[in-house]
């Protein structure tokens, strides 16, 4: 979780730097991509935990005897996350 909250203060970090009208449209460019690519990698991460969190939530309903094992929810983070293209998911 450590690392999501260093990338989240990364990309606030840009946004900030990014506000700056005097900054260089080539420094500007630079930290937009590097801001698409942290936001790509957040979505991912987020989409990862709502996974696990369904998982568990569904288990609480289902019943001890159907309940997921914390490895089949641990191996969710070896699965592939669609990636959408567009970063603010529209």
């Amino acid at each position: 979780m450590k690392d999501f909250e260093k990338k989240l203060a990364r990309l606030e970090t840009i946004a900030e730097s990014m506000r700056d009208q005097n900054l260089p449209l080539e420094d500007a460019f630079s930290l937009f991509q590097e801001g698409v690519r942290l936001a790509q990698a957040l979505r991912r991460e987020l989409a990862l935990l709502e996974g696990k969190v369904e998982l568990l939530a569904n288990s609480i309903e289902a019943g001890p005897d159907e309940a997921p094992k914390f490895e089949d929810i641990d191996a969710l983070d070896n699965t592939d996350i669609e990636e959408s293209s567009d970063i603010d998911g529209n």
